[in-house]
């Protein structure tokens, strides 16, 4: 049954580098932080690394070709900064910059768009040594790094993502401890968070100087993760507890870029426990620049429910098992939480809107969980859509099985199903399943 999006709707697919790219220190490449975490015992499962992960630094065509079976409008991608800078910022290693043109030039051959994410995590392991994002040189290098960029690729990229689920490598790297970098220190996390945004709204700014004189091409945006928290109760308590999960995901990042201030009452939250993000003079101003578009990557939703006990953690939250079916990741299977997260940025923010990542982590041979599970949040994102909520494309995560961060390879999100022994792809049902959806889609919007 089609679902009706309308005209010029994008489909496509998103990927990131470390993920898939693999060729971790070929051809110039330096070391990313996520090179180094994989070598600290214990950290990523199995011992994994993203070594050679789909090895789509040399195999790239293939999943091009894909792209084009599939039938996609738009490929997400990221650049790994150390295959640019392998130490971060000095001379720029031709060869890296050789493979994304290459990538690009191929993507536009096949009628595809290129939809780049500059930071997808992976920074150079030498800025790392030097403090990592809790330094602020890191957000001059960065900002160097982008602009490298937009000039490199005038007119051959016109969607630009500044940086990926900020929140993820804030506070899972730096406060959790669960990714790269691995500390755990609220303090550097806050930090690390701010500095991304300063960086942000610095890159912004500096894209916005290369279009005016034109050095630079397209339309640019951030990408946070948009989890959607339910209170348990209709409790004051409860309501503030879902709050402050939503605050702390989404809003942390984009309320300084659209209103120049961090949220309240989170903000506040954080103070009173001694915590403050480690504002200088200036920097609400510089993170406080206009955007074309909003990205959001949504999984799941929870319930959470006020705990002012040690188990409630940093936010006095615990969230509340509803029993619902979970993926293979233990997130609960809830496409209504979709709908409002979309309606609630359509609200608060008012931008256009991309679903930059959407998918299943679930190892299922018959893959029909996967279909049921897009063919789901789909309809709830139509539905987001119906109240007003301006999309303007959706991107599945992910076309390929890749590296699952620090789950290794034990976790699948792929479309295509990747043999990591051998780099052998072949697409899922879903893949099929997907492909029809979207010729029926295009189908559809043009009669």
């Amino acid at each position: 049954m089609s679902l009706s999006f309308p005209p010029g709707f994008l489909w496509g697919a998103a990927t990131s580098s470390a993920q898939i790219e693999g060729a971790w220190n070929a051809d110039g490449k330096g070391p990313s932080i996520w090179d180094a975490f994989c070598r600290e015992k214990g950290r990523v499962s199995g011992g994994d690394t993203a070594d050679a992960a789909c090895d789509s630094y040399h195999r790239f065509g293939e999943d091009v070709a894909l792209l084009k079976d599939l039938g996609a409008d738009v490929y997400r991608f990221s650049i790994a900064w150390p295959r640019i800078f392998p130490t971060g910022r000095g001379p720029v290693n031709q060869a890296g910059l050789k493979y994304y043109h290459r990538l690009v030039d191929a993507l536009l051959a096949a009628g595809i768009q290129p939809f780049c994410t500059l930071y997808h995590w992976d920074l150079p392991q030498a800025l790392q040594d030097e403090g990592g994002w809790e330094n602020r040189a890191t957000i001059d290098a960065f900002v160097d790094y982008a602009e490298l960029i937009f000039r490199e690729f005038h007119g051959k990229i016109g969607k630009w993502l500044t940086l990926n689920e900020p929140w993820c490598s804030a506070f899972l790297g730096n406060f959790i401890g669960i990714h790269a970098p691995g500390k755990k220190d609220l303090k550097a996390a806050l930090a690390v968070a701010h500095h991304h945004l300063v960086a942000h709204g610095l890159t912004v700014n500096r894209f916005r100087s290369l279009v005016a004189s034109g050095h630079a091409s397209g339309t640019i945006g951030i990408a946070p993760n948009i989890s959607w928290v339910d209170p348990y109760t209709d409790s004051e308590a409860d309501r503030q507890a879902a709050l402050r999960g939503i605050q702390w995901s989404w809003d942390w990042f984009l309320d300084p870029i659209c209103f120049g201030e961090y949220p309240e009452p989170l903000a506040g939250w954080f103070a009173d426990k001694g915590f403050r993000p480690p504002v200088l003079a200036g920097d609400m101003d510089a993170i406080r620049q206009p955007i074309d578009f909003v990205g959001g990557n949504y999984y799941f939703a929870t319930a959470a429910r006020f705990d002012p006990s040690p188990e409630g953690g940093l936010l006095a939250s615990t969230p509340v098992d509803l029993g619902l079916e979970k993926s293979d990741m233990g997130w609960p299977l809830t496409p209504e939480g979709f709908t409002k997260s979309v309606v609630r940025i359509h609200q608060r923010y008012g931008l256009p809107f991309y679903v930059t990542e959407n998918g299943l982590g679930l190892n299922d041979p018959q893959d029909q969980r996967r279909i049921v599970y897009l063919d789901q949040h789909l309809r709830a994102l139509r539905r987001a859509m119906a109240q007003g909520a301006d999309v303007r494309g959706y991107m599945a995560w992910s076309l390929l099985d890749n590296f699952e961060w620090a789950e290794g390879y034990s976790k699948r999100f792929g479309l295509v199903h990747v043999d990591f022994a051998t780099g052998a792809r072949t697409p899922k049902p879903s893949f099929g399943w997907y492909k029809q959806l979207i010729g029926r889609e295009k189908a559809g919007a043009e009669l």
